[in-house]
């Protein structure tokens, strides 16, 4: 006899508009918590890597990102754009953090903990009136759709977010349909965005 289980309903999470990630940002007034958003959001980073940056991660002068020991225990380099590179820069010349690019206020030679900017995430977003449902993850699924709606191939998309296989990056493409990404590289999203 075989055991047949009841399929879980597949459901489209809420996206994050442009304009929602300016507002949720704004939101934000401490450096530390304004560059972590911004870097996760900027390079499309897991939350687990985003609090898990070195400062010898940033590559300044090639505008490159180290990804080190990502999921799936791969490195990968990102690049770092421009407007997200002054963000690093003005956060580093208020907070200079060493070695780790997020330290741990309370434990100075660690880095934050995961619950740390979930929470900063879910605070920002009730303080910016966004009533979409999800967490900081979100942030990533706005990363990756509005990179492909700027025309970047998926499979540029793909070695960005780290994904191992193509069709965990094709779920991206579901928010936006008749849309098929051009031959072009990743925006500056952060530039874009005009409050950060």
């Amino acid at each position: 006899m075989t055991l047949v289980l009841p399929k879980r309903p597949q459901r489209i999470p809420e996206l994050l508009t442009r304009q929602e990630v300016t507002r949720l940002l704004s939101a934000v007034s401490n450096p530390t918590h304004q560059a972590l958003l911004s870097i996760i959001y900027g390079c499309g980073l897991r939350v687990s890597e985003a609090v898990a940056l070195r400062v010898k991660d940033v590559d300044g002068e090639r505008h490159l990102l180290r990804i080190d020991q990502g999921k799936g225990a791969k490195d990968r380099m990102v690049p770092l754009a421009p407007g997200l590179l002054q963000v690093l820069r003005q956060y580093w010349r208020v907070r200079r953090p060493m070695p780790w690019l997020f330290p741990s206020d309370l434990l100075p030679d660690r880095h934050l903990q995961i619950s740390t900017p979930q929470k900063v995430y879910h605070q920002a977003k009730s303080a910016s009136g966004i009533q979409k449902s999800g967490g900081i993850h979100a942030l990533r699924h706005a990363y990756a759709t509005h990179q492909l709606a700027q025309g970047v191939p998926l499979h540029e998309l793909q070695q960005l977010l780290g994904h191992s296989d193509l069709r965990s990056t094709q779920r991206y493409l579901h928010w936006l349909p008749g849309v098929t990404p051009q031959n072009r590289g990743p925006v500056d999203l952060i530039a874009g965005l005009g409050g950060g």
